[in-house]
């Protein structure tokens, strides 16, 4: 789908520069049933990294919760803790997506209709509510959509290309009363984009998401996108993967331009306690002169991933971190965070 329709605002890339990250504290333990111990050690880790390169601000959680954000984070250089409650950790989802205003430049956060992958995990309230909250933080206006959506749903080269699923916009437990026009039109002007590259050949067993774009495709460049797909013709999820690597491959972007598609092959399946989990190195983190990237003790599909990876963006230091344990939760350190411009 393309779009004529002049922008009001621009979505910038994630490789462009970031005052901050904001992350939520983990404490749900029904996100990682038989398994929360590790997670609050593996955020701290991942806040560690990122408040080498910038700012990382972390909503609290609820009170009394142990361990706490506090405790685990002591007095970490350019980090702050705020007293705003979640429900979850997932804050690419239900925190604001950050778009620059054309007039003045002026950052806006977009506020999407949460309502928990379709009302998957109830008690979704406090999510719902976090975006507002983190705007009143920031000091920017709020733009509230009617969109039914999650960020992690959403990926943009920062030059009006947006890649997206419909197996999460259309599903029928968010917009089912709403044409694909209609979310075409919502996502042009909220975003500012021009060209919706629907990838919809299929999506990662147990990614409970029904479909994110950010397990499946992301920019590392204007004109480069990796797609992951599988290592091993007998995953389940090797024919749909390889119809979304095919599809990328004859799309074009905003500007009209083919798109360089490179694949990203995905580690081994695992299941864990019966289940599968949907692990993709596609959930990296691009940051200010870095690229945080899961790893899942995989050692073959781990380092490959990491070589192609610091190939295609040479000018940033790969770090690798393990979710191993964080992946038990259905996703990794991208679900876990929301960029602020």
């Amino acid at each position: 789908m393309s779009n004529s329709i002049a922008p009001s605002v621009r979505w910038p890339a994630e490789w462009e520069p970031q005052t901050a990250t904001w992350i939520s504290w983990p404490h749900n333990h029904k996100t990682w049933p038989g398994h929360f111990q590790p997670v609050p050690l593996a955020m701290v880790r991942f806040i560690e990294e990122l408040s080498k390169v910038q700012r990382v601000e972390v909503l609290a959680g609820p009170v009394g919760i142990a361990p706490s954000a506090a405790e685990m984070l002591g007095d970490m250089p350019n980090v702050t803790i705020h007293p705003v409650v979640t429900n979850d950790v997932w804050i690419r989802d239900f925190g604001p997506t950050f778009v620059r205003r054309l007039s003045d430049n002026a950052l806006v956060g977009v506020d999407w209709h949460f309502n928990a992958w379709g009302g998957k995990y109830p008690p979704f309230d406090q999510d719902a509510a976090a975006a507002e909250a983190i705007c009143q933080i920031v000091g920017c206006p709020r733009h509230e959509s009617w969109l039914v959506c999650e960020g992690g749903g959403l990926e943009t080269d920062g030059q009006g290309t947006l890649l997206t699923t419909s197996s999460v916009l259309m599903s029928s437990t968010r917009n089912p009363n709403r044409s694909r026009e209609e979310v075409e039109q919502e996502l042009c002007l909220q975003l500012g984009v021009s060209k919706i590259i629907w990838v919809d050949g299929g999506g990662i067993e147990g990614d409970d998401t029904d479909g994110h774009i950010d397990q499946l495709a992301r920019f590392v460049s204007e004109d480069t996108v990796v797609v992951a797909v599988s290592s091993i013709a007998s995953d389940s999820n090797h024919a749909g993967l390889a119809e979304n690597l095919n599809s990328l491959k004859r799309a074009t972007s905003a500007h009209g331009h083919a798109l360089n598609v490179v694949p990203l092959p995905t580690p081994l399946p695992r299941v864990l306690d019966g289940r599968r989990v949907p692990e993709s190195y596609c959930n990296f983190l691009i940051a200010n002169e870095i690229v945080i990237v899961p790893t899942f003790r995989s050692d073959a599909t781990d380092r490959a991933a990491l070589r192609l990876l610091e190939q295609l963006m040479p000018d940033r230091r790969i770090v690798p971190l393990d979710a191993y344990d964080l992946i038990w939760g259905l996703g990794a350190f991208h679900c876990a965070s929301q960029q602020q411009p």
